[in-house]
């Protein structure tokens, strides 16, 4: 008894001394930024932003542009693909595909389908191809750019989206008990477990995860059940956003840029 209490005990100061892990940030740079929303830096390191419904790329000294007034409010902007920018348009269930100058190359209506879409969410996948949570059946499904072709995969999901996230090869979600599931360009379903609430949530890989919780950033390791906070200066935050070690803190001044290298 006394060697399974032992036992116990040193799981307990192991998992706790986890818990309370935090990892160093190393401040590299500001930039000031006026911008409803800051979405990201893409593979080539270009600042994507959206301002009064805007979406803007700044390129060093450049800054080029891209409005659709008719197509109502802007939902998303992909920047996955650099060459090939996904804006998404869910009042009007409309998607614009732009080039890597934001010039628009395709622009696709999912009501004027042969078998009519409901995009509540959008992202770009691999092979030419979009993600698509389809609201009308519930399920997601791949719609390919080049031929129009919809494919559903998967079944129906009767999960409400709290957050979701796509990459080339999943599509991640997490539903609004902080369950983290994942469907594959297979079409495989499979549960990455459970995550903490936040604000704000960036997906790394099937395994980790940032969030933020009382003005402060958080690495989770689901698989490891470990937590890690992130030491940053600022305290109050508009969005984060991570990128080939790099962790972003957008607020109503602008970008800070950390350097932080995770476990």
């Amino acid at each position: 008894m006394k060697n399974l209490f032992f036992i116990l005990f040193i799981f307990s100061c192991n998992f706790n001394s986890a818990q309370g892990q935090k990892i160093t940030a190393q401040k590299v740079s500001e930039t000031a930024l006026v911008a409803d929303e800051f979405v990201g830096f893409d593979g080539f390191g270009n600042c994507f932003y959206i301002q009064n419904n805007v979406v803007y790329k700044k390129v060093e000294a450049t800054i080029l542009q891209y409005q659709n007034l008719s197509l109502g409010k802007i939902t998303k902007v992909d920047i996955v693909n650099p060459l090939k920018v996904i804006v998404f348009y869910k009042d009007f269930n409309s998607v614009i595909v732009l080039d890597n100058q934001l010039n628009e190359i395709q622009r696709i209506d999912f009501s004027n389908l042969s078998t009519p879409i409901v995009a509540t969410a959008i992202g770009i996948s691999g092979q030419n191809k979009l993600w698509i949570f389809n609201s009308l059946n519930q399920q997601i499904g791949l719609y390919d750019l080049t031929n129009a072709n919809y494919q559903n995969l998967g079944v129906p999901i009767k999960d409400e989206f709290s957050y979701y996230q796509t990459d080339f090869n999943y599509f991640h979600w997490i539903n609004k008990d902080g369950q983290w599931n994942t469907c594959t360009v297979f079409g495989r379903v499979f549960s990455n477990g459970k995550t903490e609430a936040g604000k704000q949530i960036q997906l790394l890989d099937i395994n980790k995860l940032l969030y933020t919780k009382d003005n402060l950033v958080y690495l989770k390791d689901v698989k490891q059940n470990t937590s890690y906070e992130i030491e940053i200066v600022e305290k109050s935050f508009k969005k984060i956003y991570y990128k080939d070690q790099i962790l972003s803190i957008f607020t109503n001044k602008g970008i800070t840029n950390y350097k932080i290298t995770l476990p």
